[in-house]
Protein backbone atom coordinates (compact mmCIF):
# COMPACT_ATOMS: atom_id res chain seq x y z
CA UNK A 1 0.00 0.00 0.00
CA UNK A 2 1.23 3.62 -0.64
CA UNK A 3 1.78 5.66 2.24
CA UNK A 4 -1.15 8.25 2.46
CA UNK A 5 -0.36 12.06 3.81
CA UNK A 6 -3.32 14.26 4.52
CA UNK A 7 -3.20 18.02 4.49
CA UNK A 8 -5.61 19.57 6.80
CA UNK A 9 -6.70 22.41 9.10
CA UNK A 10 -10.13 23.48 10.08
CA UNK A 11 -9.84 27.12 9.22
CA UNK A 12 -9.80 28.14 5.22
CA UNK A 13 -6.72 29.72 4.05
CA UNK A 14 -4.01 27.83 6.04
CA UNK A 15 -2.63 27.33 2.38
CA UNK A 16 -3.57 23.52 2.12
CA UNK A 17 -3.55 23.36 -1.34
CA UNK A 18 -0.52 25.72 -1.50
CA UNK A 19 1.15 22.66 0.47
CA UNK A 20 -0.38 19.73 -1.05
CA UNK A 21 0.74 20.54 -4.66
CA UNK A 22 4.00 21.41 -3.87
CA UNK A 23 4.85 18.55 -1.55
CA UNK A 24 3.60 16.22 -4.18
CA UNK A 25 5.42 17.91 -7.02
CA UNK A 26 9.06 17.30 -4.59
CA UNK A 27 8.02 13.77 -3.66
CA UNK A 28 7.65 13.24 -7.50
CA UNK A 29 10.94 14.70 -8.10
CA UNK A 30 12.48 12.72 -5.57
CA UNK A 31 11.35 9.62 -8.30
CA UNK A 32 8.11 8.76 -5.92
CA UNK A 33 5.08 7.76 -7.88
CA UNK A 34 2.54 10.30 -6.20
CA UNK A 35 -1.15 10.42 -6.60
CA UNK A 36 -2.74 13.52 -5.60
CA UNK A 37 -6.20 13.40 -4.72
CA UNK A 38 -8.18 16.70 -4.52
CA UNK A 39 -11.31 16.22 -1.90
CA UNK A 40 -11.74 20.03 -1.66
CA UNK A 41 -14.64 20.48 -4.17
CA UNK A 42 -13.19 24.00 -5.02
CA UNK A 43 -10.44 22.16 -7.54
CA UNK A 44 -7.60 23.95 -6.37
CA UNK A 45 -5.11 21.33 -6.95
CA UNK A 46 -5.84 20.86 -10.51
CA UNK A 47 -5.19 24.36 -11.02
CA UNK A 48 -2.04 24.40 -9.52
CA UNK A 49 -0.84 21.39 -11.62
CA UNK A 50 -1.96 23.35 -14.94
CA UNK A 51 -5.17 20.71 -15.43
CA UNK A 52 -9.00 21.95 -16.79
CA UNK A 53 -11.26 19.90 -15.62
CA UNK A 54 -14.11 19.44 -18.23
CA UNK A 55 -17.98 19.08 -17.67
CA UNK A 56 -17.98 15.04 -17.60
CA UNK A 57 -14.25 14.60 -16.36
CA UNK A 58 -14.04 11.76 -13.96
CA UNK A 59 -13.80 13.21 -10.38
CA UNK A 60 -12.63 11.95 -6.79
CA UNK A 61 -16.08 12.47 -5.79
CA UNK A 62 -17.74 10.31 -7.64
CA UNK A 63 -16.59 7.34 -5.14
CA UNK A 64 -18.91 9.30 -2.99
CA UNK A 65 -22.13 9.19 -5.06
CA UNK A 66 -21.91 5.64 -6.18
CA UNK A 67 -20.37 2.61 -4.16
CA UNK A 68 -19.22 0.96 -7.22
CA UNK A 69 -17.43 3.85 -8.70
CA UNK A 70 -13.84 3.08 -9.20
CA UNK A 71 -11.11 5.62 -8.39
CA UNK A 72 -8.58 4.59 -10.60
CA UNK A 73 -10.97 6.02 -13.40
CA UNK A 74 -10.80 9.72 -12.19
CA UNK A 75 -7.11 9.39 -12.68
CA UNK A 76 -4.80 11.90 -14.63
CA UNK A 77 -1.25 12.05 -15.52
CA UNK A 78 -0.10 15.60 -15.20
CA UNK A 79 2.93 17.66 -16.90
CA UNK A 80 5.05 16.70 -14.14
CA UNK A 81 7.08 13.15 -14.15
CA UNK A 82 5.88 10.82 -11.50
CA UNK A 83 3.19 12.49 -10.47
CA UNK A 84 -0.80 12.32 -11.46
CA UNK A 85 -3.95 13.84 -10.04
CA UNK A 86 -7.83 12.74 -9.38
CA UNK A 87 -9.39 15.64 -8.95
CA UNK A 88 -12.45 17.75 -7.77
CA UNK A 89 -15.77 18.43 -8.68
CA UNK A 90 -16.54 21.44 -8.62
CA UNK A 91 -20.24 20.79 -8.67
CA UNK A 92 -20.48 18.52 -5.43
CA UNK A 93 -22.08 20.11 -2.49
CA UNK A 94 -19.99 18.91 0.65
CA UNK A 95 -22.48 17.17 3.02
CA UNK A 96 -23.87 15.41 -0.24
CA UNK A 97 -22.62 11.89 -0.71
CA UNK A 98 -22.77 8.49 0.81
CA UNK A 99 -22.31 8.28 4.33
CA UNK A 100 -19.35 5.95 5.03
CA UNK A 101 -16.15 7.17 6.60
CA UNK A 102 -14.22 4.18 4.83
CA UNK A 103 -15.01 4.71 1.34
CA UNK A 104 -11.50 6.66 -0.18
CA UNK A 105 -9.58 3.63 2.54
CA UNK A 106 -11.43 1.11 0.46
CA UNK A 107 -10.94 3.06 -2.96
CA UNK A 108 -6.87 3.77 -1.95
CA UNK A 109 -6.93 -0.27 -1.81
CA UNK A 110 -7.74 -0.87 -5.16
CA UNK A 111 -5.00 -3.01 -7.53
CA UNK A 112 -3.86 0.00 -9.82
CA UNK A 113 -3.48 2.12 -7.02
CA UNK A 114 -1.83 0.16 -5.32
CA UNK A 115 0.66 -1.58 -7.77
CA UNK A 116 0.90 2.60 -9.82
CA UNK A 117 1.86 4.43 -6.80
CA UNK A 118 4.66 5.01 -3.54
CA UNK A 119 3.09 8.06 -1.96
CA UNK A 120 -1.01 9.71 -1.88
CA UNK A 121 -1.46 13.61 -0.83
CA UNK A 122 -4.57 14.43 0.07
CA UNK A 123 -6.30 17.65 -0.34
CA UNK A 124 -9.02 18.22 2.51
CA UNK A 125 -12.31 20.93 2.98
CA UNK A 126 -11.72 22.94 5.93
CA UNK A 127 -15.48 21.39 6.53
CA UNK A 128 -16.06 18.93 9.18
CA UNK A 129 -17.91 16.69 6.64
CA UNK A 130 -18.12 12.78 5.24
CA UNK A 131 -15.16 14.04 3.10
CA UNK A 132 -12.43 14.74 5.68
CA UNK A 133 -13.87 12.00 8.18
CA UNK A 134 -13.10 9.54 4.72
CA UNK A 135 -9.70 11.35 4.52
CA UNK A 136 -8.32 11.47 7.84
CA UNK A 137 -9.37 7.66 8.10
CA UNK A 138 -7.40 6.35 5.22
CA UNK A 139 -4.00 8.27 6.21
CA UNK A 140 -0.64 7.26 7.83
CA UNK A 141 0.24 10.80 8.39
CA UNK A 142 -1.11 14.27 8.67
CA UNK A 143 0.21 17.58 7.67
CA UNK A 144 -1.44 20.59 9.51
CA UNK A 145 -0.40 23.81 8.04
CA UNK A 146 -1.36 26.83 9.33
CA UNK A 147 -0.87 30.86 9.16
CA UNK A 148 0.35 32.40 12.37
CA UNK A 149 -2.56 34.11 13.29
CA UNK A 150 -4.39 34.04 16.23
CA UNK A 151 -7.55 32.45 14.35
CA UNK A 152 -5.66 29.83 12.24
CA UNK A 153 -4.63 28.73 15.57
CA UNK A 154 -7.75 28.14 16.40
CA UNK A 155 -8.51 26.13 13.55
CA UNK A 156 -5.42 24.02 14.59
CA UNK A 157 -7.16 23.63 18.05
CA UNK A 158 -10.70 22.33 16.32
CA UNK A 159 -8.58 20.11 14.38
CA UNK A 160 -6.67 18.38 17.10
CA UNK A 161 -9.98 17.75 18.74
CA UNK A 162 -11.59 15.74 15.03
CA UNK A 163 -7.81 13.91 15.13
CA UNK A 164 -7.62 12.48 18.71
CA UNK A 165 -11.74 11.38 17.92
CA UNK A 166 -10.35 9.43 14.83
CA UNK A 167 -7.04 7.50 16.47
CA UNK A 168 -9.32 6.26 18.92
CA UNK A 169 -11.53 5.38 16.88
CA UNK A 170 -11.66 4.26 12.65
CA UNK A 171 -7.76 4.69 12.56
CA UNK A 172 -5.46 3.78 15.34
CA UNK A 173 -2.49 4.42 13.42
CA UNK A 174 -2.42 7.41 12.04
CA UNK A 175 0.53 10.20 13.18
CA UNK A 176 1.30 13.53 13.21
CA UNK A 177 3.87 14.59 10.51
CA UNK A 178 4.16 17.85 12.13
CA UNK A 179 2.37 21.42 11.87
CA UNK A 180 3.47 23.31 9.27
CA UNK A 181 4.06 27.20 9.66
CA UNK A 182 2.84 29.04 6.32
CA UNK A 183 3.95 32.53 5.18
CA UNK A 184 6.02 32.58 7.82
CA UNK A 185 7.91 36.09 8.91
CA UNK A 186 10.09 35.90 12.07
CA UNK A 187 10.11 39.89 12.03
CA UNK A 188 6.35 39.97 13.03
CA UNK A 189 5.76 39.35 16.38
CA UNK A 190 2.02 37.76 16.07
CA UNK A 191 3.26 35.50 14.40
CA UNK A 192 6.21 34.49 16.62
CA UNK A 193 3.57 34.17 19.66
CA UNK A 194 0.95 32.41 17.58
CA UNK A 195 4.17 29.30 16.41
CA UNK A 196 5.38 29.83 19.73
CA UNK A 197 1.62 28.90 21.47
CA UNK A 198 1.91 25.92 18.94
CA UNK A 199 4.99 24.57 20.41
CA UNK A 200 4.23 25.09 23.20
CA UNK A 201 0.77 23.47 23.15
CA UNK A 202 1.78 20.42 21.09
CA UNK A 203 5.53 19.97 21.30
CA UNK A 204 8.25 22.15 19.74
CA UNK A 205 9.50 18.33 18.14
CA UNK A 206 6.05 19.11 15.96
CA UNK A 207 7.16 21.91 14.25
CA UNK A 208 7.86 21.49 10.70
CA UNK A 209 10.52 23.96 8.93
CA UNK A 210 8.06 27.14 7.76
CA UNK A 211 7.00 28.23 4.25
CA UNK A 212 8.40 31.42 4.29
CA UNK A 213 6.29 34.33 2.37
CA UNK A 214 7.10 34.64 -0.96
CA UNK A 215 4.94 36.05 -4.29
CA UNK A 216 5.88 33.98 -6.18
CA UNK A 217 3.92 30.74 -4.98
CA UNK A 218 0.66 32.66 -5.81
CA UNK A 219 2.64 33.65 -9.35
CA UNK A 220 3.48 29.26 -9.80
CA UNK A 221 -0.41 28.26 -9.21
CA UNK A 222 -1.79 31.58 -11.85
CA UNK A 223 0.98 29.66 -14.39
CA UNK A 224 -0.13 26.02 -13.60
CA UNK A 225 3.08 24.72 -11.84
CA UNK A 226 4.57 23.64 -8.75
CA UNK A 227 7.46 26.44 -7.19
CA UNK A 228 9.95 23.83 -8.00
CA UNK A 229 9.28 24.18 -11.92
CA UNK A 230 7.75 27.75 -12.00
CA UNK A 231 11.00 29.18 -9.95
CA UNK A 232 13.61 26.82 -8.85
CA UNK A 233 15.45 29.52 -7.51
CA UNK A 234 12.80 31.36 -4.91
CA UNK A 235 12.25 31.18 -1.11
CA UNK A 236 9.27 28.99 -1.46
CA UNK A 237 11.25 26.49 -4.00
CA UNK A 238 13.99 26.14 -1.34
CA UNK A 239 11.39 25.77 1.95
CA UNK A 240 9.26 23.23 0.05
CA UNK A 241 12.69 21.76 -1.17
CA UNK A 242 13.45 21.22 2.33
CA UNK A 243 9.99 20.26 3.56
CA UNK A 244 10.03 17.27 1.02
CA UNK A 245 13.28 16.01 1.76
CA UNK A 246 11.79 15.55 5.27
CA UNK A 247 8.41 13.95 4.08
CA UNK A 248 10.50 11.75 1.05
CA UNK A 249 11.89 10.11 4.21
CA UNK A 250 9.40 9.68 6.34
CA UNK A 251 7.69 8.34 3.29
CA UNK A 252 10.31 5.63 2.76
CA UNK A 253 10.62 4.39 6.05
CA UNK A 254 7.36 3.92 6.08
CA UNK A 255 6.87 3.90 9.87
CA UNK A 256 8.39 5.73 12.91
CA UNK A 257 9.51 9.57 13.18
CA UNK A 258 10.66 11.90 15.47
CA UNK A 259 7.09 13.02 15.85
CA UNK A 260 5.75 9.80 17.05
CA UNK A 261 2.18 9.34 16.98
CA UNK A 262 -0.39 11.12 19.18
CA UNK A 263 -0.21 10.70 22.90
Amino acid sequence: MAMTIVVSNRKGGAGKTTVSVNVAAELAAQGLRVLLIDLDSQGHCAVGVGIKVSKGTPTVHDIFRRADTRLATAVQQTAFENLSLAPADPLFEHGEGLRDEGLLKRALAEEEIVANFDVIILDTPPSLDILLLNALTAANWVVVPFVPHPLSSEGVKQLMRVLFKIISGTNQQLKLAGFLPMMGNDHIRIQRTVTGDVAHQFGASRLLPAIRSDIRLAEAFAAGKPIRYFAPKSRGAKDFAELGTLLAQLCRDGRGSKTGRFG
